[in-house]
This record gives C-alpha cells, sequence and structure tokens, in this order.
C-alpha cells in the first residue's frame, strides 16, 4: 500500500520463494483473499495484477493506525460505552469480534467500553458492518485516579492484561537478540533487512491487535507493552531503507518498478 497499493502476482511469487512458499502456495492464497473481498484482479496480457480492495483498504488503515501509532497523548479519562443490544441478532457476533479486535473490552453482553475509541474507525466499522443504527455510543468518565479497587479488576477483567504482559515478554525475549545482532554490522544485506522488517511486524501485529491500547493510568507500572513498542520501532527504523531497496528490486507493477513510498511510510511509530 505504501508503495503504490498494487502488483504483478509473478513478481509476488518470486519474492516468496526466498522463504521456501512455493508458487501454488501463493496462487491459492491470493485466491483466497480475493473471494475474501480483501484483493481484487486485473488481467493484462497473460499477466495477473492484484490490489487491495476498498473494504480491504479501510482495514488495513485501521489496523496501520495502531500498529504503527507514535506515543500515545494524555488520557482526559473518558471512556467511551457502546450499547449493541438493539444489533440484529445475526449481526451480533460479527460485530463484537470487531470490536474486539478494534481494542473494545467486553463488561456485560452487550455492552463495551474503550478508552481511547478512535471515532473515524468507529464509524467506518459500524458503517461496513450496517450496523450505525443499531447502536448507543456515550461518553463516561473516570473521576478518581488512581483506580478504585474495583474498577481496577474490571479493567483486567475486560482486556485480559495478563495474557497480554505475557505475550509481549515473549516478544522481547524473541527480539531483543535480532536488535544486537542489527546493531552489531554496519551494512545490511536488503532481502534480510526485508525479511527482518516483514518478521517483526508480522509477531508484533500478533499482539498489538489483541492490545486496547490502553491509557498509562489504567495499566500495570511495569507494563511490557512500552518496551515492545520500543524495540519494534528501533528494529523498524534500521532496517526499513534497505527492506524498501529489496522491493523495488523484486515487485513490479503494471507500469514496471514501483513507485516511490508516500510521506506515510516514514510517519510510523511517530517518525523513523
Amino acid at each position: 500500500l505504501p508503495r503504490g497499493g498494487s502488483l504483478w502476482l509473478g513478481s509476488l511469487i518470486r519474492l516468496l520463494e526466498a522463504v521456501d512458499l512455493n508458487e501454488r502456495l501463493v496462487r491459492t492464497s491470493v485466491l483466497r483473499l480475493g473471494k475474501e473481498h480483501w484483493l481484487q484482479a486485473r488481467q493484462l496480457g497473460r499477466r495477473s495484477y492484484y490490489s487491495v480492495t476498498d473494504t480491504g483498504r479501510r482495514r488495513f488503515q485501521r489496523a496501520s493506525r495502531r500498529i504503527y501509532a507514535g506515543v500515545q497523548s494524555d488520557w482526559d479519562g473518558t471512556l467511551s460505552v457502546l450499547i449493541t443490544t438493539q444489533v440484529a441478532p445475526g449481526q451480533r457476533e460479527a460485530l463484537r469480534r470487531e470490536l474486539q479486535w478494534a481494542g473494545f473490552g467486553s463488561v456485560a453482553p452487550g455492552v463495551l467500553v474503550h478508552p481511547r475509541a478512535d471515532r473515524e474507525a468507529l464509524n467506518a466499522l459500524l458503517t461496513d458492518l450496517e450496523a450505525q443504527d443499531a447502536v448507543v455510543l456515550l461518553d463516561a468518565r473516570v473521576e478518581t485516579l488512581p483506580l478504585p479497587r474495583p474498577l481496577e479488576q474490571l479493567v483486567h477483567d475486560c482486556w485480559s492484561l495478563e495474557a497480554l504482559a505475557d505475550s509481549y515478554q515473549c516478544f522481547l525475549e524473541l527480539y531483543r537478540p535480532v536488535w544486537r545482532a542489527l546493531d552489531s554490522v554496519d551494512e545490511l544485506d536488503p532481502a534480510q533487512a526485508f525479511w527482518v522488517r516483514t518478521l517483526l511486524i508480522h509477531d508484533f501485529r500478533r499482539v498489538l491487535l489483541r492490545d486496547p491500547l490502553l491509557p498509562t493510568e489504567l495499566l500495570p507500572s511495569d507494563w511490557p507493552g512500552t518496551a515492545a513498542r520500543l524495540l519494534c520501532r528501533n528494529i523498524y527504523q534500521r532496517v526499513l531503507a534497505p527492506a524498501e531497496r529489496y522491493l523495488t528490486q523484486m515487485l513490479e507493477t503494471a507500469d514496471g518498478p514501483l513507485p516511490a513510498p508516500g510521506a506515510g511510510l516514514r510517519e510510523r511509530f511517530g517518525g523513523v
């Protein structure tokens, strides 16, 4: 997406050969993503070119805002409360999954909360699921900090912070040696830099997209998510330039080489 959002399938197959993903697997995966409305195909002669659909692009943008966010601003004590009891039964489960993916915690059946709800992303999500006219959105305020004991327990119950902390610790243990290795060399191999970046974001987002990104005031004092984000940012910054050179070398669009990346790429993690 930062390089135009479209590519030749053959160049993607070539790219993925380096990690032993053969042509049959790539074609099968791309076809499945097409059927699930993530990708759309365009045929030019004997070549197939794929791009992200409008729906897929919106979902990627929602995820990207969370994965690549910079330092969070101070919290004003407001909680967004979403009541979904009026949603049609056939929509409820899909809506619940999407809201949890967006960081909402469940207080009770049909009642979800979030302390930093992205209103633009929430409106887009509700529109995609045709549920915008069936929910009630309220704002509530936390008047006492530090948290009273019942609210502190509610935070832990809503978002399973212990399991999330364990996942962040695993990420730190896996990637701290990677950072030390990268920091010990002067010049990186572009192919290795690309695959480090790909696996880094794959592993980070698996944890991050389960993280509601709660304000510091609602988190334990030794929260490992802060260290994990800093480590991810440092590695990403180190491998970004050679990784982009590798993409330029390997991938093609219908017009030839990939276009230059947009400014948004350098703005990730608050600026890399």
